[in-house]
């Protein structure tokens, strides 16, 4: 069975930047759409990103266009998100999630295997 963990979630001044990773073991991710997810403290969890099994197709959610970008390096089993610019309002936990879809989704729903999610807290 697939599963997926996150790294890379810190500690991290306002407009300072982070990379989270999201490996995989127990398959391949080349099968699989990949989106990240965040929940903030009293937030509902909110889809941030996403990205096609080929990484062609990507998508963001609004409040993060311009300072994250997803990329997918296959060969290493590991996506990526890069998170710059950081605000306090990105602090959140962030999940990694991998579902058989067609292009890419940033609707949970759509996943069927998720991580156990990386915090990120942005504080100055």
């Amino acid at each position: 069975q697939l599963q997926l963990v996150e790294s890379g979630g810190g500690l991290v001044q306002p407009g300072g930047s982070l990379r989270l990773s999201c490996a995989a073991s127990g398959g391949t991710l080349d099968y699989y759409a990949i989106g990240w997810f965040r929940q903030g403290p009293g937030k509902e969890r909110e889809g941030v990103s996403c990205i096609s099994r080929s990484g062609v197709s990507t998508n963001y959610a609004d409040s993060v266009k311009g300072r994250f970008t997803i990329s997918r390096d296959n060969a290493k089993n590991t996506v990526y998100l890069q998170i710059n610019s950081l605000k306090p309002e990105d602090t959140a936990v962030y999940y990694c999630a991998a579902g058989i879809t067609a292009g890419c989704s940033t609707r949970g729903n759509q996943y069927r295997y998720w991580g156990q999610g990386t915090q990120v807290t942005v504080s100055a």
